[in-house]
């Protein structure tokens, strides 16, 4: 098996050194990662410049470009064989709830999915982590659970694990995301030459974060495993868009 590695925190990133650790007595592996952080990158191409590539003294591939453009780059081309499986992270920090749509850990996994492979994106919930191992330990569980038991071609999976000592982590919640309040306002401030400039505000607080979410699942320190699809047409609406549209004039 050869398992495919990238994040968004960038090559040299604690979280990404010890995902490939816990991964490389299991299977060949291949790290094609960012040149420096592109957190909250989504699923954003670079199409206007091109990509260049560096293999750095550990092995790894540095890309200047996004986490997507790495992905992309290591099925379509950079690697000569195509791999197994993609795993993104470990994130530094969570990506649950809303976090999916602007994250570059998840975005990483997805492009993994459009190009036929079943991916899993992994993240620990805390932004200065103390337990990396954890989730490194939580990873290698879920590829050898994947070998046994092969998902679907189009699966995702993201994975969120408590930032606390392995042994207490209380087990595995399969979750669907939970919903923030509206993000806080941005921070206005004074570039050197006093022209204003803004900083984005921090995300909002939980909204929906009751049982069976994985805000909830994680703060119970259970890892919250929450299967992402791509189709985001809202299937409940499209009698209501129907209606909607009726008499419209063309």
């Amino acid at each position: 098996m050869h398992i495919l590695i990238s994040n968004d925190d960038g090559y040299l990133a604690p979280g990404l050194l010890c995902l490939a650790d816990a991964l490389k007595d299991l299977a060949e592996i291949t790290v094609v990662a960012p040149d420096r952080n592109r957190s909250a990158a989504s699923n954003s191409l670079t199409l206007e410049f091109p990509l260049r590539v560096q293999k750095q003294a550990n092995g790894f591939y540095s890309v200047d470009g996004t986490p997507t453009d790495c992905v992309h780059l290591a099925i379509t081309g950079l690697l000569k064989q195509d791999p197994d499986i993609v795993f993104s992270g470990i994130n530094n920090g969570e990506n649950m709830g809303d976090d999916v749509l602007y994250s570059g850990t998840v975005a990483a996994a997805t492009e993994g999915r459009f190009l036929g492979l079943p991916s899993i994106a992994m993240s620990i919930s805390s932004s200065q982590p103390k337990c990396f191992e954890t989730a490194g330990q939580v990873a290698s569980i879920l590829y050898k659970k994947l070998i046994d038991k092969p998902l679907a071609f189009d699966t995702i999976l993201n994975v969120n694990v408590p930032d606390v000592p392995f042994e207490d982590v209380k087990g595995f919640k399969v979750t669907r995301l939970g919903q923030r309040h509206r993000s806080e306002p941005v921070v206005e401030a004074r570039d050197p030459r006093n022209k204003k400039i803004y900083w984005v505000g921090p995300p909002g607080l939980q909204q929906d974060a009751g049982e069976g979410t994985d805000f909830y699942a994680v703060e119970n320190n259970f890892v919250s495993i929450t299967p992402l699809k791509i189709d985001l047409t809202d299937y409940r609406r499209m009698n209501e868009v129907e209606k909607w549209l009726e008499g419209g004039a063309l």
